[in-house]
């Protein structure tokens, strides 16, 4: 048995890229279940930028939901899957067999097509109006306040998605000021007293290990044509941003796929294992790994 083995049996990666793409991925839907199945895993969420993933999971339940493993999808509110936009939205909420477990389990607000992440790209300045903003008070502009309430009413996952430290606390409050429960915020490229705002406000933290790999160092295409390097974090700043923001309150995940790191599975064994050997102990480790991001997507609650 490899090392960190064992924190794979019964954990959850919400973040995993293995979907059919457009861009270069190294697995599959299909073998990214059968290897989460060969290693114990409890469950698995798909992420894409250009499409709800929901269909994928419903697909992966219906064929191989017997090899144990709880595949869930959502919505990216990117430009290619629709935008930012309530239909879309509603839209992924309904996807799949009509099964309780189907539709999306999250909508996530865009990973690339925001202003703080256009303009770090140093794209034009039509491109970033073009992009969600979230201003610094008043009203979230529309349609989100509907997207919100959506979201609500389906009790899944608000994902923050790539905006600013002060824009994700903002989107925070206001989700929660409207019946959002769940609330998952990227916080990697976040600073501690962010970390702790967005927590304090009822977030969970997630903390992903493509920041922390050597695929920071790669110029990706995620969107479009251009590409781009995201800039890399350590273990000890990472350890350091887990601790504002609790064990209790954070998610580790993958955010594996691209084809320069490895297979989802392993990627995630690997970044367990470092966050590891920065001092967590077993319990803290299964609740970053397994038992938050169960909680927060219903894993094994709903039924088929």
């Amino acid at each position: 048995m490899l090392p960190g083995a064992d924190m794979l049996v019964g954990a959850v990666d919400n973040h995993v890229h293995c979907c059919p793409h457009i861009n270069a991925r190294s697995i599959d839907v299909l073998t990214a279940v059968r290897q989460a199945a060969d290693a114990g895993m409890a469950a698995i969420g798909l992420m894409d930028n250009f499409c709800n993933t929901s269909g994928y999971a419903a697909l992966a339940m219906r064929e191989l939901g017997g090899l144990g493993v709880e595949v869930f999808g959502g919505l990216i509110m990117e430009p290619p899957a629709g935008g930012v936009s309530a239909e879309a939205a509603r839209i992924a909420l309904g996807y799949g067999y009509g099964a309780a477990r189907d539709g999306a389990r999250f909508i996530s607000l865009p990973t690339h097509h925001t202003r703080f992440i256009a303009r770090a790209e140093g794209r034009s300045p039509a491109y970033v109006e073009a992009c969600l903003g979230i201003p610094e008070r008043g009203e979230l502009p529309d349609p989100l306040p509907e997207i919100l309430d959506l979201i609500a009413e389906r009790d899944v996952v608000l994902n923050t998605g790539h905006v600013s430290g002060p824009e994700a606390v903002r989107v925070v409050e206001a989700a929660r000021a409207r019946g959002v429960t769940r609330i998952l915020v990227p916080s990697t490229h976040y600073d501690a007293e962010t970390v702790r705002a967005v927590t304090a406000a009822g977030a969970i933290a997630e903390f992903s290990f493509f920041f922390l790999s050597h695929a920071t160092q790669v110029g990706l295409t995620h969107v479009d044509a251009e590409k781009h390097t995201v800039d890399a974090v350590t273990l000890p700043q990472l350890a350091q941003l887990i601790r504002a923001a609790g064990p209790e309150h954070t998610i580790l995940s993958g955010d594996c796929g691209v084809f320069v790191l490895p297979p989802p599975v392993e990627g995630f064994r690997e970044f367990l294992l470092l966050v590891q050997s920065a001092g967590f102990g077993p319990e803290e480790m299964r609740a970053m790994s397994a038992a938050n991001a169960a909680r927060l997507f219903r894993v094994g609650e709903l039924a088929a």
